[in-house]
């Protein structure tokens, strides 16, 4: 078996194969860099509210996103974004117990949205059926974000739903019906800090048509039970990002901005394993990008966003 380095290796020559030396990086709406804020705020429909009470989540996650908790609200709030100037916008929320978001009461607002605005709109979908896909994607969703879990157990014993894994993967199967476009999210070390599944996790997105990948892993967040767990090092992220090259060597692949702050590390495997993009990056991530004489653009948007709204720097 070939050791880390050298998969990573096979993995960033892979990567410039296909895709160039090149990496874009991404500072979304919710956060600042170097005085610089994101250009792609993030909405709640559910305000503070999820029943579902994910073990690594509790919820916390909800309260640094814009509370819209009605459809004239969200419209409102999208509207003051646009003439702000913002890019796009994520609509998220907290899930039902059976991890859905109530979006059938959002569909016309979303409608309007795309109507008077040039917003990108991202969703964080949750689960869904035919119906909920076909629905979201007439009302002019450009992409759709879920997380994909590679076992049963840990959608249970974390998530708190059963049948997880055929759960999520008819969600993938609806959305690819209904030509919504999918950037599935693998959270790296989600159960109780170790990495258990997450190739499991690879293999189920490889079966469908994604637009990209994003590789997260497990923050210790205040509140949580997952607040004392031991997170998982940058060598076993870096090593999913690899599996998730070879699997799938033709979609651009992100270190998406959920992750271990200021373990720099994490980051600098991940330019190492040839990852195409990189939320929030640290100024090492940055030199080391420039030191293997990558192109550089920035984006102040999710790493998720297919548009191009890149600059050669943050600032304008």
């Amino acid at each position: 078996m070939q050791d880390q380095s050298s998969r990573r290796e096979k993995a960033r020559t892979l990567s410039y194969e296909r895709f160039g030396r090149r990496i874009s990086f991404f500072l979304p709406g919710m956060f600042l860099l170097d005085g610089v804020s994101g250009k792609y705020p993030a909405v709640s429909i559910t305000g503070t509210h999820c029943a579902l009470n994910c073990r690594h989540c509790k919820g916390i996650l909800l309260h640094s996103m814009t509370p819209a908790e009605n459809p004239d609200a969200l419209v409102d709030k999208c509207l003051r974004f646009s003439e702000k100037g913002d890019h796009g916008v994520l609509i998220s929320g907290g899930c039902d117990k059976e991890g859905r978001l109530p979006w059938k009461n959002f569909i016309r607002a979303i409608e309007e949205i795309k109507r008077k605005t040039d917003l990108f709109i991202s969703v964080h979908s949750g689960l869904i059926d035919g119906v909920g896909a076909l629905r979201l994607k007439e009302a002019g969703v450009d992409q759709a974000l879920i997380d994909v879990i590679g076992d049963d157990e840990t959608y249970l014993s974390i998530y708190h739903l059963s049948s997880g894994v055929s759960r999520v993967l008819s969600s993938l199967e609806s959305m690819n019906k209904a030509k919504l476009p999918i950037v599935p999210h693998i959270v790296c070390g989600i159960y109780n800090g170790n990495i258990r599944a997450e190739k499991k996790a690879v293999g189920m997105i490889a079966g469908f048509d994604v637009e990209q990948i994003v590789i997260v892993s497990l923050m210790k967040l205040p509140g949580t039970d997952m607040r004392d767990v031991t997170l998982p090092r940058a060598e076993e992220i870096a090593d999913i990002i690899a599996e998730a090259r070879f699997r799938l060597p033709d979609k651009r692949i992100s270190l998406g901005c959920a992750r271990e702050r200021g373990n720099a590390d994490i980051e600098l495997l991940a330019v190492e394993a040839g990852v195409n993009r990189m939320a929030i990056p640290s100024e090492e991530a940055i030199k080391r990008a420039q030191d293997r004489g990558l192109e550089i653009k920035y984006q102040r948007t999710c790493c998720s966003v297919s548009k191009d709204f890149s600059k050669e720097q943050w600032k304008p």
